[in-house]
């Protein structure tokens, strides 16, 4: 019987390294039997105190579900030597010495089944790995690194990053193609190298204080060392209350960080140094004609199709109905020799059910389609996805996206999605109402609009009483104000004095003059484009792609272990797509306008053109009916509600959604989630 790790440990004897790979899960694995989606942490002591094993194993175990099958830990040490198996329990007992790094790894298995474990290190093993993500570039990549001299054990990507950081430096990030968030722990410059993807899908949090830095994949991982504060950054509550999520590179906690997408942290024992690897410039080419635009286009996202559907497990495709998801099956549907397995959600509730649309284009593409009702009822979900999102996270469609997650997870082990499709595309309702708002903006003299537009949109904070075109947009208050600030208003779920007149006094004095609205300033200021189109669109990109959207996908699939993967996301095409001139993507009333065109070979008009639905749930009728009881007992009495916000403002909201005078299912909504994330995490 070969006992898990022994197999490995003797192939590292015959490298010089000072360095040892400790044992997988307790339980009897055979490496070449096992079957990577992952959870990944980390422990980096400053002062080469030595790693407290019992601490790293319970960090990395937090992450089991990103990674059910296996788990593996590292530990740089004096002398390498296996340590004692057994069988209940992973030992760490060492030869003698122990290191001041420590690397855990959680995987759930999709390629290099047999020789993929981690983490992982280079031929002499003084550079090791743990690694969440999937490099679809990695073959191409592997040849080019052996011919530069480079030896490979395994066929697994992860192996390849560790060459390509050898051959390049940092620079090897650049040359990645994928979704990733890793760290590398380089023995000989005493350095730890933590990076994340392009666009944030894979996630990366520390902990950066004068004695260690601790990192993880999610942040119940670092708050598993005992002493970590979970001091809250009221910052970082006050952004909550308006965007729904908490932005980066903050946490709500003010001990740890997100490392921000596109970029990468070198740590030593005396710096972290966070720097920005890529960017997306919205400059266009004015001199690509309509016909070459589409042609690339599908050519393009093709490609970036066809290299995420490489898997040695079953995959498939959510398939809501829309053009992007739809997009995404017609093209799986093209290069698979058997039925595409789709998956997708319906709802009592008319205008939030798409399932007669899925089940069209199911039907279309002969796919093995799979459905799953969602019910009020099922909300119940909503304490578990509190505990999976660490952090106060309102967005209501984290309850479908899991339940979608769910079904999937029961007969594929990877689904595709078509996430990125609006914010590449302008595919937003609220972008055409943010540019018929600046027309106007352009008619009116600013004194005139500040005077009447002004005083009419303050009596009608967010314009409930309009005609539904307006509702939720704001149009007659957004009209008084400047560009940034009229988009910031459109998207934020609470503003201005409702919001300080909501959030307790000692926090306002706390947090002074901040405005969230600052951080919409600061990036619409630094996006690399000319036209307002262009520069909305990299600010969503930038904040609510990465934060809200990615996130909410992240750990709804990964709560039931579903790796995701994003076509409309692949960096070559974004690129593209970004280089397109803004009259191509919002057309009139048209988002998505040349996307669409390029599809018409693939999906017929009644789903190209129909009604945009927003892939939600009917939150205001639960909180009137089924919920009711439930979302008063924490709206009204729950812990955060008493420590951090004003009683009678809570009393205000509820009583206004109750008797029908306001739609405020989305404030009482974060409020909500802000009580069941203080319950989980707070103390």
């Amino acid at each position: 019987m070969t006992i898990p790790g022994q197999r490995f440990g003797q192939r590292l004897k015959k490298y010089t390294a000072e360095s040892i790979i400790i044992l997988f899960e307790a339980g009897f694995y055979n490496f070449e039997r096992n079957r990577t989606l992952c959870g990944i942490t980390g422990i980096f002591n400053f002062e080469n105190k030595g790693i407290d094993a019992d601490t790293l194993v319970r960090m990395t175990r937090t992450l089991f579900h990103r990674g059910p099958d296996e788990e593996g830990f590292f530990v740089n040490t004096q002398n390498a030597g296996l340590g004692t198996w057994n069988k209940e329990k992973v030992a760490w007992r060492y030869c003698s010495g122990q290191g001041n790094v420590g690397l855990g790894h959680r995987r759930l298995s999709i390629i290099d089944l047999a020789t993929g474990q981690q983490p992982l290190c280079n031929e002499d093993g003084s550079i090791w790995i743990t690694f969440n993500g999937e490099i679809y570039n990695f073959q191409e990549l592997k040849r080019d690194l052996e011919s530069k001299g480079h030896q490979f054990r395994t066929n697994s990507d992860t192996e390849t990053i560790v060459h390509a950081y050898e051959e390049w430096g940092t620079n090897a990030i650049e040359k990645l193609r994928g979704m990733f968030a890793f760290a590398i722990w380089d023995e000989n410059k005493k350095q730890l190298l933590l990076a994340r993807d392009r666009v944030g899908k894979k996630p990366l949090y520390y902990l950066d204080d004068p004695k260690r830095l601790i990192f993880g994949s999610e942040i119940k991982a670092i708050l598993e060392v005992k002493d970590v504060s979970r001091s809250v950054d009221y910052t970082a509550l006050y952004d909550y209350l308006s965007l729904l999520y908490v932005p980066a590179p903050k946490t709500i906690f003010k001990s740890i960080k997100k490392l921000p997408a596109g970029h990468w942290a070198i740590v030593t024992a005396d710096s972290i140094q966070v720097e920005s690897y890529w960017d997306l410039s919205f400059y266009p080419d004015m001199n690509i004609s309509e016909s070459q635009m589409t042609d690339d286009l599908l050519n393009i996202l093709d490609e970036a199709t066809k290299i995420r559907m490489i898997s040695e497990v079953p995959l498939g495709a959510f398939l809501s109905g829309g053009v992007d998801s739809s997009a995404i099956v017609a093209l799986m549907a093209k290069r698979s020799s058997e039925p595409v397995k789709t998956n997708s959600i319906s709802f009592s509730v008319a205008k939030y059910n798409e399932a007669q649309y899925a089940k069209k284009v199911a039907d279309l593409f002969k796919t093995d389609h799979h459905e799953f009702h969602v019910t009020p009822e099922a909300v119940s979900v909503i304490e578990k996805l509190a505990w999976h999102y660490d952090e106060p996270f309102a967005d209501s469609s984290a309850v479908p996206t899991y339940y979608v997650s769910e079904i999937a997870r029961k007969n594929v082990t990877v689904s595709l999605s078509g996430d990125g499709g609006d914010e590449n595309f302008a595919g937003y309702r609220r972008y055409y109402f943010d540019m018929r708002e600046n027309f106007v903006r352009s008619l009116v003299p600013e004194r005139l609009r500040q005077v009447v537009f002004g005083t009419i949109g303050n009596l009608y904070p967010k314009a409930d009483y309009l005609p539904q075109v307006f509702r939720g947009k704001a149009f007659i208050s957004n009209i008084a104000r400047d560009p940034v600030d009229a988009y910031y208003f459109s998207v934020s779920s609470m503003y201005g004095q409702e919001k300080r007149q909501l959030v307790h006094p000692d926090i306002l004095n706390e947090i002074g003059d901040y405005r969230t609205r600052d951080l919409f300033y600061d990036i619409y200021k630094k996006a690399p484009a000319k036209d307002h189109l262009s520069k909305i669109q990299y600010l969503d990109i930038k904040t609510y792609l990465c934060d809200d959207i990615l996130t909410k996908v992240d750990r709804a699939s990964m709560a039931v272990s579903l790796e995701v993967r994003c076509p409309i996301l692949d960096h070559v095409f974004m690129e593209y797509v970004a280089k397109i001139p803004s009259k191509y993507k919002l057309v009139g009333k048209d988002g998505k306008y040349i996307f669409k065109k390029t599809l018409k070979k693939y999906l017929p008009d009644d789903i190209l053109y129909r009604k945009k639905m927003g892939f939600g749930v009917p939150v205001e009728e639960w909180l009137r009916k089924d919920l009711k009881e439930y979302g008063g007992n924490l709206v009204l009495k729950g812990e955060a509600s008493k420590l951090y916000l004003q009683k009678n403002m809570l009393d205000k909201f509820w009583s206004e959604h109750q008797k029908g005078l306001r739609n405020r299912s989305t404030e009482l909504w974060i409020i909500m989630m802000l009580n069941l994330w203080h319950r989980d995490f707070a103390v």
